[in-house]
């Protein structure tokens, strides 16, 4: 298997062929071969082989071509199995830094001290259940003024993780010493005046792939249960010194996809029938139920979004570049974010005032400043909106029986049309709550203005996505560790993973220039408006992980009793599912590092509503 690559790319040169995906391809090709020969038994690249893999990429070759290059082929696959040999750590990053930033923007890197909201009136309740629903804000004056202690509060929510999380699994690991050493800390301080601010003795979860010195980090999959990083990770380290106390590491779908892991699937809250999505399932899970006062979440394509969506939450997914990732998983080092789940906008300023900011280890986070300020006048910022996203929605047109349509072909037609019926039903009842917010935005004196999502191809970037991941999972596709993983189906990660090695390095390249595209033009649409109202779904989603743009998810209201009935089966899709007395949200975005200015207007929306006070009956 010790072949040598160093002739390769004079070959590829001398023929004219410039994709990469030739030397994926065949290494996986080879190494798949050599698992079933003899370790003595030699291995060599034959030209059906080639035939094969120049077909995936599109390129032609004539049959002197492929003469030319097998000995430059066979010498290729010996940079990849020295490199195997390094054994890198999912910790180790790539040689680059994704930048989101267009030409000649600028950034704000003048701090200023935070303004929070007037102290709220808070009383303590003889019911426990009043106070876990209370807000960041409330609980952080409650225990400021002592009528609460820190170490109440954490017995009680680490009661509630308890008592819950048979109904809806959203516990790895408590970290209940850590926990109750903390807070009879935090309660010393505080009485002794040494208030550290908002987040002293308020109890929080982390989505299970951040590193917490001591504890396992299982990132939710199986095969990595008892992995212990031992380190804690930069957001864990500010949250501490914040006075915040780590009470639980709360479930991912394995990897970081779906609310599937290794001990189960997380529910939703709402109705535990379902999942509660994902992939920041057990954080989302757990601060609707009341069982964390906020937690971690991260996204990469959809996860903080989609669980707080099914889940009723605030969630807030800042600027890429905003929050280090030191310490927490890597699934795309040019896509991953981390960001606050929470029941209010504003407890979603407090935790990003408390770990945003360089740390010197992650180099993709920029020296800018969020400057909070509860009292800004939202009123003289410009919104938009994405006004075809609120446009009628066309009707559905189903396919009609073909002529000599088999039995099977009409049952297959008929239940594809009873799917896409449903669907669409359920799309249509929810944009009513879409349309109620435009509405309720223009009672308040918002001045909409139309803007539109710049026309690009953003589904076919995303490919670079898995190519990264796949990448950060390389051992395990290589070992066959992927086994160990709970899910195995077609849109799984052994199956990704394994799809992602022959997608070529070129058009790994070409989706990155191409989103370079998507953000010059993105960013167009916040010269013209501060803020961006739309619904969470749809390619918004897709284009602004892409480019970095930060996004707030509210709750947007409950559906009534007269909506469609969820499916029997939660495929895990979709977030409009739910059903009858289940949540709705409602998406806003900004410019690049302008996430106060977000929080500050999606706060005055929620503020005007009350959706966020509403939670789910558990018992």
């Amino acid at each position: 298997m010790a072949l040598d690559r160093r002739g390769f790319l004079a070959a590829c040169s001398q023929t004219g062929i410039a994709s990469a995906l030739l030397p994926g391809v065949l290494y996986t090709l080879a190494a798949q071969a050599q698992e079933t020969k003899m370790p003595a038994e030699p291995f060599h690249v034959t030209e059906e082989m080639l035939d094969h893999a120049a077909a995936l990429a599109g390129v032609q070759l004539s049959a002197d071509q492929k003469k030319m290059m097998l000995e430059g082929l066979e010498q290729q696959r010996e940079s990849y199995e020295e490199i195997r040999k390094l054994k890198m750590p999912n910790s180790v990053a790539p040689a680059f830094v994704f930048d989101p930033l267009p030409p000649g923007a600028k950034l704000d890197t003048a701090k200023e001290e935070p303004r929070w909201s007037a102290a709220p009136s808070a009383t303590v309740s003889a019911n426990s259940e009043e106070i876990a629903f209370l807000s960041v804000r409330e609980q952080a004056e409650l225990l400021r003024t002592q009528k609460i202690t820190a170490l109440a509060l954490t017995q009680m929510y680490l009661a509630r993780l308890k008592r819950y999380d048979p109904k809806l699994h959203f516990n790895v690991t408590l970290t209940e010493d850590r926990a109750i050493a903390q807070a009879k800390a935090a309660d010393a301080e505080i009485a002794a005046g040494k208030y550290r601010g908002p987040l002293h003795g308020i109890p929080w979860g982390a989505k299970d792939l951040l590193a917490v010195k001591g504890y396992p980090t299982t990132w939710g999959a199986g095969g990595f249960e008892m992995q212990v990083i031992d380190e804690d990770g930069t957001v864990v380290q500010r949250l501490d010194a914040a006075g915040a106390i780590l009470v639980a590491k709360l479930t991912l779908g394995a990897l970081a996809m779906g609310d599937h892991w290794f001990g189960g699937q997380t529910r939703n809250p709402w109705n535990p029938h379902q999942g509660s999505s994902g992939s920041s399932a057990g954080p989302a899970s757990a601060v609707a139920a009341g069982c964390v006062a906020f937690a971690i979440g991260s996204e990469t394509l959809g996860s903080i979004s989609s669980p707080s969506t099914r889940c009723g939450d605030t969630g807030l997914r800042p600027t890429f570049g905003f929050v280090p990732r030191t310490g927490a998983m890597a699934l795309s080092w040019t896509m991953d974010k981390l960001g606050p789940i929470c029941r209010a906008v504003e407890d979603c300023a407090i935790v990003l005032n408390s770990i945003y900011g360089p740390d010197g280890q992650d180099l993709s986070v920029r020296e800018a400043a969020f400057n909070w300020n509860a009292d800004l006048d939202w009123k003289a910022l410009r919104i938009g909106y994405f006004r075809s996203e609120f446009d009628p929605i066309p009707a559905l047109k189903l396919p009609e029986p073909k002529p000599g349509e088999t039995a099977e072909q009409k049952k297959h037609r008929e239940e594809r049309n009873a799917f896409r019926t449903a669907a669409y039903a359920r799309r249509v009842y929810d944009q009513r709550f879409d349309l109620a917010a435009i509405e309720k935005l223009k009672s308040l004196g918002v001045n909409l203005i139309p803007v539109e999502l710049p026309k690009l191809p953003y589904g076919a970037m995303t490919p670079l996505l898995t190519a990264e991941a796949a990448a950060a999972f390389d051992e395990l596709t290589m070992t066959g560790r992927d086994k160990l993983l709970t899910m195995q189906g077609p849109g799984d990660w052994p199956n990704d993973f394994r799809v992602a090695r022959f997608y070529p390095a070129v058009e790994y390249i070409q989706a990155n220039r191409a989103r370079t595209l998507a953000i010059r033009e993105l960013s167009k649409v916040f010269e013209q408006v501060d803020v961006v109202v739309t619904p969470t779904n749809g390619d918004q989603l897709t284009a602004t992980n892409l480019t970095g743009h930060p996004a707030l998810i509210l709750p947007n209201g409950l559906r009534g009793a007269d909506a469609p009935k969820p499916p029997k089966v939660d495929d895990g899709d979709n977030d409009d599912i739910g059903g009858p007395g289940t949540p709705v949200s409602l998406t806003f975005l900004a410019g690049h590092y302008q996430d106060a200015k977000l929080c500050a207007f999606a706060r005055a929306y929620q503020e005007a509503t009350g959706f966020h006070k509403l939670h789910p009956k558990l018992d």
